[in-house]
């Protein structure tokens, strides 16, 4: 188990000999199915330990998650561990308040996660975790977390107040050799306009209707929340009886209507109907515990009418003809026609939600996007597409490309944006490396059997 024990070490920078006998070296690959070692410990970093168990855990989760592995060592990954232990150990020299609420709730999200993939198999993740006990496996999980929060909040702390000044920028890109400079892929600007069917009044009261049905049969004749969330509910959480994560009046995450009804709330009551952008829902508080609210709910949605899903298909076929027949710009359309609040005012303009601008990278883009402007031509409109988010089961869109930029080399002038982020990572990557590189001389580490033959980027043999 990957725990938190306290030492007491006179000589912070001493380097323990290692008493294991010397072993013949062995090719350093990810997995070396030949060997077979005791779980022992293979190296402490200030007040943590890594067992060898640690490192073909973090294989076997990453192998679990799809990740290309073939061109890691062992050693490499066993340097990512030490770096972790690192962040996480100063974290707590540097006092950094742990947001338990944050890591009970992940560890929990976790577990249900792993859970829903192997369809209940809580025997098969203890098995992999080798833990007993459902509390035993949770106690290892929430460590893991917490740890994993440490370290990235330190990490945060050593490159949070960092930044590049415009002349940092031109002395970094003027420093690139311009046979080095970096090539730019093609990148598209792309509008889109959206129409989404109405739902009518009657459909709205047929789901506000059934909700107060299920509350009444639930307080009047005892049937089961958790039974008519299982069957009824259209939210993710249904199969868990409509439970979600813990709310807390400190950290609330759900939108402002949900809230509202939980913390106006009695313990063991039950909400009248209520309308989010999601849909309408009745929720169950089942327990207060301070400020930490346990909560299931069952959400319906308004049922689309045929005629209501007609109108909206017929509308936008209207506003693409109109931009075909040159009455009206897409730019025109988008800010008169459509639905979508986050891209009308802008005239459909699509922002990135990685880099927060218009530019979509073509070798970085959503798959789904990608599939649905991949044949369009500069100008061009696609045709009607049916779509769907979390919010409308149904939705017609049609799309454009209002700019291309061919892949090119680094320009100064048109790429500035992306090399100021080349520019501040290379300023955060030295940064990192100058704290790692004052932090080992003064932690406590030590590395023991085949690790200390690796050849680590950093200095953790202290040599």
């Amino acid at each position: 188990m990957v725990g938190f024990i306290s030492f007491n070490f006179s000589n912070a920078q001493e380097i323990i000999e290692d008493e294991v006998p010397q072993v013949q070296k062995t090719k350093d690959t990810l997995v070396n199915k030949t060997r077979i070692k005791a779980d022992g410990v293979a190296a402490v970093v200030g007040d943590f330990i890594i067992l060898e168990s640690d490192l073909d855990r973090e294989i076997a989760q990453l192998q679990a998650q799809g990740a290309d592995l073939k061109d890691l060592t062992r050693c490499e990954l066993f340097g990512s561990l030490l770096e972790n232990k690192l962040y996480a150990h100063q974290a707590i020299q540097d006092s950094v308040i742990v947001n338990e609420l944050f890591i009970k709730s992940r560890t929990e999200q976790q577990i249900q996660g792993i859970l829903a993939q192997t369809k209940g198999d809580m025997e098969g993740l203890l098995e992999f975790y080798k833990k007993d006990s459902e509390q035993a496996l949770r106690d290892e999980m929430y460590e893991i977390n917490k740890n994993g929060y440490l370290a990235q909040e330190m990490q945060s702390k050593v490159i949070g107040d960092i930044e590049v000044t415009p002349e940092e920028v031109r002395t970094f890109f003027n420093d690139i050799p311009k046979d080095e400079r970096p090539i730019f892929g093609t990148e598209l600007k792309l509008a889109q306009i959206v129409i989404i069917p109405e739902v009518t009044e009657d459909a709205k009261q047929a789901v506000i209707d059934q909700l107060n049905d299920f509350k009444r049969d639930i307080e009047e004749n005892g049937s089961s929340f958790v039974t008519k969330a299982i069957f009824y509910s259209e939210d993710g959480s249904k199969s868990d009886g409509g439970k979600l994560p813990t709310m807390n009046r400190k950290q609330p995450r759900m939108v402002k209507e949900f809230r509202d009804a939980v913390f106006n709330m009695q313990e063991g009551e039950i909400s009248e109907p209520f309308e989010t952008d999601f849909g309408y829902h009745i929720v169950f508080l089942e327990k207060v515990r301070g400020q930490e609210y346990d909560v299931r709910h069952i959400l319906l949605r308004p049922k689309l009418s045929q005629e209501a899903i007609k109108k909206a298909n017929d509308e936008i076929k209207e506003v693409r003809a109109k931009i075909m027949d040159g009455s009206l710009t897409f730019a025109q359309a988008a800010r008169e026609f459509s639905d979508e609040k986050e891209t009308k005012f802008e005239g459909g303009q699509l922002t990135n939600p990685t880099t927060q601008d218009f530019n979509f990278e073509l070798t970085r883009m959503e798959p789904e996007l990608y599939s649905q402007i991949q044949d369009l031509k500069d100008g061009e409109i696609s045709e009607v597409l049916q779509d769907e988010d979390r919010v409308n089961t149904i939705k017609f869109k049609i799309l454009t490309v209002t700019d291309r930029i061919d892949d090119h080399e680094a320009d100064f002038a048109k790429d500035y944006l992306k090399i100021k982020n080349l520019a501040l990572q290379d300023k955060q990557v030295k940064a990192v490396a100058k704290w790692q590189k004052e932090t080992i001389i003064d932690t406590y580490i030590k590395i023991n059997g085949e690790y200390r033959d690796c050849d680590f980027q950093s200095n953790w043999l202290k040599k």
